[in-house]
């Protein structure tokens, strides 16, 4: 991105981390934003990157607003869309299943289920911490194109481990024709494997324990970022607090 260039005004707001392009221009279309202090509601504006870019006390007010929910997903129920016979994982998120134990001051309202997505996948048969959130912010960080995100698994696995295996799992694999990240793999135990990965390609632990030998016969997230899923139960959910960053 040249500084001489001028850039989409929505895309330089996600690129500084001010909020996502589509609540950018939606922010622009009701006059919240400003440029050098002066107001632009004009989608499609562009300014050089190196302008001022603010944003009024009414949307700062409205991400402040925003919630973001950690939930220990069970098996059976899909992260995003719903699948025949399958429930969404968002379906889990109410007063009842709130963690007895969490300590944000945040109370639950049932409107916070509006735009409330998920910020990553989960598959069906797998366990652990999925990320749940109203806020853009949130969302590109831990999903956005260039997002180099570590997400940390258990995985417990069944078979022989191909010989130099455990090297390829690390790094030297490729799947749909593309070379995966370098991850960081190591036995916990002598059935367990402990996986830290920087991408998330569909069933791709699964998919990488297939190419060395193993079968992937239990999965559960632990750990996005330095967000730890920690004690909450299966099934449960907690608030991100005020103090957590990932």
């Amino acid at each position: 991105m040249s500084a001489s260039e001028k850039v989409r005004l929505s895309k330089l707001m996600a690129a500084q981390g001010l909020c996502s392009r589509r609540e950018a221009d939606g922010y622009i279309e009701r006059g919240l934003v400003f440029v050098d202090g002066e107001r632009v509601s004009e989608l499609g504006t562009k300014i050089y990157p190196g302008q001022r870019i603010t944003l009024s006390r009414a949307a700062a007010s409205e991400q402040t607003a925003r919630v973001t929910i950690l939930l220990n997903k069970p098996i059976g129920y899909v992260s995003g869309q719903p699948e025949p016979g399958y429930k969404p994982a968002v379906t889990l998120i109410s007063q009842q299943s709130r963690y007895a134990q969490d300590s944000s001051p945040q109370r639950f309202y049932p409107s916070q289920l509006k735009g409330l997505a998920p910020a990553g996948r989960l598959d069906i048969d797998s366990t652990g911490l999925l990320v749940l959130t109203q806020d853009g912010r949130i969302a590109r960080q831990l999903i956005g194109e260039d997002s180099r995100m570590e997400k940390e698994y258990l995985v417990r696995v069944q078979g022989k481990l191909s010989e130099r295996g455990l090297e390829l799992l690390n790094h030297g694999l490729s799947l749909d024709g593309t070379a995966l990240r370098r991850a960081r793999v190591s036995w916990q135990n002598r059935d367990q494997l402990r996986f830290v990965l920087q991408e998330g390609k569909k069933r791709q632990i699964r998919r990488m324990c297939e190419l060395v030998g193993l079968a992937a016969v239990g999965l559960k997230r632990v750990r996005i970022g330095q967000v730890l899923l920690g004690d909450l139960p299966v099934g449960e959910w907690r608030y991100l607090r005020a103090d957590e960053r990932f």
